[in-house]
């Protein structure tokens, strides 16, 4: 990787996210929880979550993870309350076709994603930035409550 790559990819958008990360610790007797490792990179997030009336109404997250993952989490953190499970796993769908398929960035309020386009290239981080996501939907599920796009 080339130095000039790695300061695109480590932007100062992307590094100014990743310092300021929404919803960050845990919750205490949350209604679902999961913690999810990114096999490649040892990057971890565990999230715990609450729903009312299909909403998500509390949501934290311990996150640790690279700055690229962190990135990810705060603008996941950012846009996640009062979202819909059909929302968050739309969103997961949509990051993942971002970083994978050159397809457009997630729709809103997941929208921020959009920063993490310069990722594209950089398969060995795509799963530390799906994290956040990936947690959020196993929280659900953990929850009792079905996840569907």
């Amino acid at each position: 990787m080339a130095e000039s790559d790695l300061i695109n990819l480590y932007s100062k958008r992307i590094l100014a996210l990743a310092a300021d990360i929404p919803h960050l610790g845990r919750l205490e007797a949350p209604m679902g929880t999961a913690r999810v490792r990114a096999p490649l990179c040892g990057s971890v997030v565990t999230v715990d979550l609450d729903l009312d009336d299909g909403r998500i109404s509390r949501f934290a997250q311990d996150v640790k993870a690279c700055a690229l993952g962190q990135a990810a989490a705060s603008v996941v953190g950012a846009g996640i309350l009062g979202t819909t499970p059909a929302q968050v796993a739309r969103a997961r769908a949509q990051l993942a076709a971002m970083l994978k398929q050159n397809a457009p960035a997630p729709d809103a309020p997941f929208d921020g994603l959009e920063v993490l386009m310069a990722a594209r290239d950089y398969t060995n981080r795509h799963a530390s930035i799906l994290l956040s996501l990936d947690a959020t939907l196993q929280a659900i599920e953990a929850s009792g409550k079905t996840v569907s796009a």
